[in-house]
């Protein structure tokens, strides 16, 4: 079997679901049938299904199967975005380029917010994710690496840090902030824009359980347009 994890299966569970390969009342393939597509234990697709079902995505019943719930979730989340697939779905080409990577100590600010102890290890990692090579966003963040011991080996030269992260870290809560802002020197170079152009920035604080484990600012190019759902 591989080491595939049961938060790897409920990221393509609900990137199906979006992107409306599974529609809403669908019966989804069996637990059986997806421990084959993905190559792991049938417990390790039960537990990513229970977990969906618990939150309402899906449904699941007793020799009826699971099914994708015909009624939206009547509570205001934020699923944290794979940045590849946002782009793609733009009708875009992806790439992302590693501005910086270091293992530091954190500033004061930053073991703060993030309740670090002052000899916390992070890794300091910016990025640009750009869309047919055109600056898409700009990403500047710290990592609590006692947190995600699994960091340490990852290669962000083929993965991004927002997709390993999404991929390998179990986050349980966190806060999110939108705001706008004016463009800082380093924003602006990223950017390829002008020091003090008006930018939509997000802030996100994730958390496994009460560790804090990341800590980001996403400055998106001028002209971004958010679109969600209710």
């Amino acid at each position: 079997m591989s080491g595939i994890t049961y938060q790897r299966i409920q990221t393509e569970v609900l990137h199906r679901i979006r992107a409306r390969v599974w529609r809403p009342g669908d019966l989804i393939p069996s637990e059986v049938a997806l421990a084959a597509e993905f190559g792991c234990a049938r417990a390790t697709v039960n537990r990513a299904l229970r977990e969906l079902a618990e939150t309402g995505i899906l449904e699941r019943r007793r020799k009826a199967g699971t099914r994708v719930s015909p009624d939206p979730v009547h509570k205001a989340t934020f699923d944290i975005a794979v940045i590849r697939r946002e782009i793609e779905a733009l009708g875009g080409v992806y790439r992302h380029a590693i501005l910086q990577k270091a293992h530091v100590l954190a500033p004061s600010f930053i073991q703060a917010l993030m309740k670090l102890d002052i000899h916390a290890e992070t890794l300091h990692i910016r990025t640009l994710h750009l869309s047919n090579d055109q600056p898409y966003l700009y990403e500047d963040r710290w990592i609590n690496m006692a947190a995600v011991p699994g960091i340490r080996s990852a290669d962000f030269s083929r993965v991004s840090v927002n997709e390993w992260l999404v991929q390998n870290a179990p986050l349980s809560g966190g806060e999110i902030t939108f705001l706008a802002k004016n463009a800082d020197e380093a924003e602006a170079e990223a950017l390829d824009t002008t020091v003090g152009k008006a930018l939509f920035v997000t802030e996100r604080l994730t958390r496994i359980k009460q560790v804090s484990v990341t800590f980001v600012r996403l400055a998106y190019a001028p002209g971004y347009r958010m679109t969600t759902r209710l």
